[in-house]
């Protein structure tokens, strides 16, 4: 019995994928605009639109459940036509979106755009794979692809400080919402030229199906609408009456069928098989889990501290662009994390580092339970949860990629962020509830005790998903 010779650190064939990289780097910089930007400008957009702040969590819930619908979907087909292709199609339909944002005055065409700009999240699960397809041929996939996903999330947290900063000095400067928008737009119609002429298509990897999996596609997209309509009636009527919990048990309902579906397909579009592998499925559920905190706690932590203490005892009264500031101090440290992947990973098996960073996540929003009555406080808060955040951000499409066979790659790393953002979108959702409990206090601000449960949530979220990566054996996510 034969074994493979590890690639040595010297031998890894990063020239061959430096340039594909090079590309990417500006395309995760404009992702980490259009994540960073509109945070620091959602109290202004919520007054815009005529919501209060605990509304506009399902802003939120509608792009990141636009998203957890066509990633899958997306990243699937990047196994079938190409992955360079499904960059195209998505970072087109992106920039239309964006410049749809600048009509703040018409509220249907605003949530379209806003909710069709979801198409991003698709970017970065893409790029791993076209990734990951290319350093596999050349014999050093996992060495490969982890350097890469940390400077591809180091790329992207940059464009979230360039896009949270910006935001709040043009804001600042304009005073006009609707021209703030302008810089987005410009960036992303940047972003689909620069994929269309400098990102080449990895050779080979494609898998030889015409299957369209229109049943599976058609059932997930029902159980999830129905989850979230049901969310939304719950929202409106409260939890006393039977029409919101009816549609979340026909959205479970269709979740099983899906799944019953899938199972008997012969090319689905989530290969459950391939997820539900030891190797798979806690890395998958760690995705959810996570998603929760760092796409469903963005709303809260932004009008939390956009919030008057003055008026209400709590919060941290900031200016759009000082809040801007403090999100800045956040992303940065999410860069440092997933800049640290792979000095961590030379030390540590990928999946030890998964849980690292899952714990350190859980710590820094727990701390927000009892520390969060100064800025230093919510700042120590955040760098803490960010560094977490960002050795999960660049791990676990790594992760994924390495658990699954050649042909599934593209579906194993759409589906970490498919599920990532799930988890955000229903997140969001639930938080909007919790935040609406007790009322809407003066000015459309929300209770303290709805931040308290959130920020609860979240930390444990990332405690009970450090706690299942331990059922992944410990050297299986290496090469």
């Amino acid at each position: 019995m034969t074994h493979p010779i590890p690639t040595p650190r010297s031998a890894v064939p990063w020239g061959a994928v430096s340039g594909v990289v090079g590309a990417l780097i500006f395309v995760e910089i404009t992702s980490g605009i259009l994540q960073g930007y509109y945070t620091p400008l959602l109290t202004d957009i919520a007054r815009a639109l005529g919501v209060a702040d605990a509304d506009v969590t399902w802003l939120e819930a509608v792009q990141l459940a636009v998203s957890a619908l066509t990633v899958p979907l997306l990243a699937a087909a990047g196994d079938r036509v190409g992955h360079k292709r499904v960059l195209v199609i998505s970072s087109a339909i992106t920039a239309v979106a964006s410049w749809g944002l600048l009509f703040t005055g018409n509220v249907p065409l605003f949530f379209i755009s806003w909710a069709l700009q979801g198409l991003y999240a698709v970017w970065l699960p893409a790029e791993i794979a076209l990734i990951h397809s290319r350093a596999r041929a050349l014999g050093a996939p996992g060495p490969v692809t982890r350097r890469a996903a940390g400077l591809l999330i180091g790329a992207l947290e940059l464009g979230v400080i360039v896009g949270a900063i910006g935001a709040g000095a043009i804001a600042s400067a304009t005073g006009s919402l609707s021209a703030t928008m302008v810089v987005p737009a410009v960036a992303t119609t940047a972003c689909f030229f620069v994929i269309l002429f400098f990102v080449k298509e990895a050779p080979g990897g494609r898998a030889e199906s015409s299957s369209k999996d229109i049943a599976g596609i058609g059932l997930l997209a029902l159980s999830l609408a129905s989850i979230m309509s049901g969310l939304s009636v719950l929202r409106a009527l409260g939890p006393g009456t039977w029409q919101p919990w009816a549609f979340v048990a026909l959205g479970l309902l269709l979740v099983v069928l899906f799944v019953r579906v899938e199972l008997r397909a012969k090319d689905p579009m989530l290969d459950l098989r391939v997820l539900s592998n030891r190797r798979q499925w806690p890395v998958q559920m760690t995705a959810f889990l996570f998603g929760m905190s760092v796409l469903g706690a963005q709303a809260p932590l932004a009008t939390f501290g956009r919030t008057d203490p003055a008026v209400h005892g709590y919060g941290l009264g900031l200016s759009v662009s000082q809040s801007s500031y403090v999100i800045g101090a956040y992303v940065l440290s999410l860069a440092v994390g997933a800049l640290f992947l792979p000095l961590l990973t030379r030390r540590l098996p990928l999946r030890d580092a998964l849980i690292i960073g899952a714990a350190i996540t859980g710590v820094g929003y727990l701390l927000f339970l009892f520390s969060h009555g100064s800025l230093s406080a919510v700042l120590s808060n955040m760098i803490i949860a960010g560094l977490g955040s960002g050795v999960l951000l660049a791990s676990l499409p790594a992760a994924a990629a390495a658990a699954a066979p050649p042909e599934r790659t593209g579906m194993a790393t759409g589906a970490t962020n498919a599920v990532k953002t799930l988890g955000g979108a229903i997140a969001s959702a639930v938080f909007g509830l919790v935040l609406a409990h007790g009322g809407v206090l003066a000015g459309g601000a929300a209770p303290l005790a709805g931040y308290l449960t959130v920020w609860a949530i979240c930390g444990c979220a990332a405690i009970l998903a450090a706690l299942l990566l331990a059922a992944v054996p410990r050297h299986s996510l290496q090469d």
